[in-house]
């Protein structure tokens, strides 16, 4: 058995790299749960959570992962017997459309291709057809984690309105939340669902849902049997109901820090970061590319995620040994392919607690392990990277490092 000596390097697309200072703060003793220096804690992630999604609706807080903040959403605005419109990205929303028949919901599927973002025509197209106006909400994947594209959220809530329909529109925002912009009231979305392991910058194990008054009324109506993800037992004065039960501690602790330094850099800056390390990754694609193995999954550069990168492997590469190898013999994890991209494709995370230094080793790891599985590519990507970086500081976007 070899002794692997260093550091490992996190670049799957969540979980993502927790940063010390998170780690830190979630390394204290438990509390009395009605300790006032808790309690304050829980109420500013709360008011702060507001400002990263940009709403004053209200926020629930669940120790859950993302897919419990889905059926959170789903329970509380729906009940059994009504049509949601899913229109497909790729894997995440297939999974939330499983979900929600889970839930005895009619789900209506909107073809989607999964090398585009969702086509705000054919949603208007689809909820026009919808006479009776039957369908009670349409379910959006912000940034689809396994393709690595990032939808248009205004244009598709344009969409909605020019169809005319009352439709609830529901956001999941897990891939995107602090790695692009988000702005829930102005942009008209009604519900909200995220994490905390990916652009937030914590540990696994906190579903956060928002909803807006729109949906806090339709909730009042919901016959949807639910205890845990009730948002009744929630907006509760006792302290205790917020969580249902025992509160996450530690977590909101870790939570507390994260958006501390979200704050400290400011979410302008943090969007440009995001942006410069994501166009990095691209170029180091595109140069690879050239000896045509590999290919960026995003056709269109416009719809690319700032947060994560899909890449296309050709008929013949094995994309879950190049993965394998990045992570049993460079250290350097990444995500696979997942749904109809499973075993096509390897997906870089750049997203959270990431640099540009961080995100070199990762690229330069992979160019390794193209070399060293005889994989054609053409060199080079890791340098039209760093060239990127380099260029993207000589124009001064702000006070910030990447």
């Amino acid at each position: 058995m070899s002794v692997k000596r260093g550091r490992k390097f996190l670049n799957t697309p969540g979980p993502t790299h927790v940063p010390d200072r998170v780690m830190n703060a979630m390394h204290q003793p438990t509390l009395d749960l009605s300790d006032p220096y808790f309690l304050e804690t829980t109420k500013s992630c709360f008011q702060d959570t507001q400002k990263v999604l940009n709403t004053s609706g209200e926020v629930f807080l669940y120790t859950s992962n993302g897919h419990g903040a889905w059926e959170a959403a789903l329970a509380n605005v729906f009940s059994p017997g009504d049509k949601v419109l899913v229109p497909e990205t790729g894997n995440f929303s297939n999974a939330w459309s499983n979900m929600a028949k889970a839930l005895h919901l009619e789900v209506i599927n909107m073809p989607g291709n999964w090398r585009r973002a969702i086509d705000p025509a054919l949603l208007e197209k689809e909820l026009k057809k919808d006479k009776e106006q039957e369908i009670k909400g349409v379910l959006i994947i912000h940034t689809e984690t396994a393709t690595g594209i990032t939808n248009d959220l205004p244009l598709l809530r344009r969409a909605v309105d020019s169809a005319n329909h009352p439709a609830l529109f529901l956001v999941d925002t897990v891939a995107a939340a602090g790695t692009v912009d988000y702005q829930m009231d102005n942009w008209g979305i009604d519900v909200t669902v995220t994490a905390s392991q990916k652009g937030l910058m914590m540990p696994p194990g906190l579903g956060i849902v928002a909803a807006n008054a729109k949906a806090l009324s339709v909730h009042q109506h919901s016959t949807m049997p639910k205890l845990y993800w009730d948002w009744n037992t929630r907006l509760q004065a006792e302290d205790y109901r917020k969580f249902c039960g025992t509160a996450p501690q530690l977590m909101v602790f870790g939570m507390r820090e994260a958006l501390d330094m979200i704050f400290e850099e400011g979410l302008e800056n943090i969007y440009e970061r995001h942006r410069v390390l994501a166009g990095a990754t691209h170029a180091a694609v595109e140069v690879w590319s050239q000896a045509g193995t590999l290919s960026l999954n995003a056709i269109e550069p416009k719809e690319r995620s700032t947060a994560v990168t899909t890449i296309l492997t050709d008929e013949g590469v094995d994309a879950n040994m190049i993965r394998d190898v990045c992570r049993d013999e460079m250290m350097v994890g990444l995500g696979g392919g997942l749904g109809n991209l499973a075993g096509k494709a390897f997906r870089v995370g750049h997203m959270g607690d990431m640099n540009a230094p961080m995100l070199f080793a990762a690229l330069a790891s992979i160019e390794a392990t193209l070399r060293y599985l005889d994989i054609k590519f053409a060199p080079g990507g890791v340098t039209a990277a760093i060239e990127h970086v380099a260029q993207s500081k000589k124009v001064g976007k702000g006070p910030f490092s990447y």
